[in-house]
């Protein structure tokens, strides 16, 4: 259970402060469910109520900061994930996305760096799904990383994005 206050990540809403926790009645519900109430960091008035019981939520605590300081020394030695074929990219891709792990987000930039690469020296463009998904994922990584560390996102996303081309060129 999570208290009031306390930063969280849940799902692609990237990170959420838990304003309040608390009992509603649902039309057309029995009975009365405890709800999270969170409010979104890159608050643009929406506030997001979940189930307390639910259970396919993906929802975690924020890292800390020696959790998030690991991770980005562990960033660049991450493997990219390893797609099964050309179907299951988009699906892989969303799984990956949805996990609300660090970790498979890292893996996931890693393998569409890769990709892009592999697609610039055929002569072609990155896939707007490639794109989406590599924008969706740098912003939920990048968010909660610039957040613990205390670091502009920008600034964060460059440096990564830097090395990560360096050890791809390499």
């Amino acid at each position: 259970m999570y208290e009031k206050g306390e930063y969280v990540v849940y799902g692609q809403n990237g990170i959420c402060q838990v304003q309040d926790i608390t009992e509603m009645q649902m039309p057309g519900a029995e009975h009365s469910r405890t709800y999270y109430v969170l409010i979104p960091e890159t608050n643009n008035g929406n506030t997001i109520y979940i189930p307390v019981d639910n259970e396919r939520l993906v929802i975690r605590r924020v890292l800390s900061k020696a959790e998030a300081e690991r991770l980005r020394e562990e960033l660049i030695g991450l493997e990219p994930l390893q797609i099964s074929g050309e179907k299951a990219r988009e699906p892989e891709y969303k799984a990956a996305l949805r996990s609300c792990d660090c970790r498979q987000w890292a893996q996931l930039i890693k393998t569409l760096y890769l990709r892009k690469q592999e697609r610039v020296a055929q002569g072609k463009k990155m896939t707007s799904t490639d794109e989406r998904y590599l924008k969706q994922t740098e912003d939920c990584l990048y968010q909660e990383l610039a957040m613990v560390l205390g670091m502009d996102k920008k600034e964060l996303q460059e440096e990564i994005a830097a090395q990560m081309m360096d050890m791809i060129t390499a």
